[in-house]
């Protein structure tokens, strides 16, 4: 059997892989996002937000994937073959990239210039074949990113003060969530709101597809 591997600690993308019955199992990258953005850009130059969060979905599940040997994955049965998942989401404002806020005060002023206006979040997905190649496994490593146009509402001094006051926005990338607290403040989306939640499952089943699974073939049953 094989076992889909999220390389990433996000409670929203685990729920929405489980809601999908793919039940993932789960083990953190050690990856410096900083660093690994640092020598992608001494590399490559300046990167557009679609690059950045693709170069970090890379690096988690690589490093995960490299790992693995090392790695105590609760739930994983040994004999259970693997494919990895890392993924990575920024919110597109003006062309700046904005990830998750330093504290209060830097989501308070996300969220003023925000509201009432358009982003786009956009998602890098990474996919490690770890299968072994005598069982069917490609041993790939293939990503893609998926971007949704998101339009917030028009939020008062006071909403904002409020929902920042719950430190949600504190935790996620753009200082906001679609699937939590934050949904009422979302007006309406362009594109798959899996995105915006943090993994696209539209985009994931392609990426399947490339190493030959389907998404059924992950379904715990």
């Amino acid at each position: 059997m094989t076992r889909l591997l999220l390389a990433s600690a996000s409670p929203a993308r685990r729920s929405t892989l489980t809601a999908a019955g793919l039940d993932p199992l789960v083990a953190v990258s050690a990856v410096d996002e900083d660093a690994v953005l640092a020598a992608a850009r001494e590399r490559w130059g300046d990167l557009d937000p679609a690059d950045a969060v693709l170069v970090l979905a890379q690096a988690k599940a690589e490093d995960v994937a490299h790992r693995l040997d090392d790695l105590d994955v609760e739930g994983w049965d040994d004999d259970e073959d693997v494919v990895v998942l890392g993924c990575d989401s920024m919110l597109e404002l003006d062309g700046e990239v904005l990830g998750k806020p330093a504290d209060a005060e830097d989501a308070v002023a996300r969220w003023r210039a925000m509201r009432g206006r358009s982003g786009v979040l956009h998602t890098g997905h990474w996919l490690v074949d770890e299968r072994d190649p005598d069982a069917g496994g490609t041993r790939a490593t293939l990503g893609a990113t998926a971007s949704t146009v998101v339009h917030f509402a028009d939020l008062s001094d006071a909403e904002v003060a409020a929902y920042v006051a719950t430190r949600e926005p504190l935790a996620v990338a753009g200082a906001f969530t679609i699937d939590g607290l934050g949904g009422p403040f979302v007006e309406r989306i362009e594109g798959d709101h899996h995105t915006v939640v943090g993994v696209s499952l539209p985009l994931l089943r392609h990426l399947l597809a490339d190493v030959g699974l389907t998404v059924p073939d992950l379904w715990r049953r």
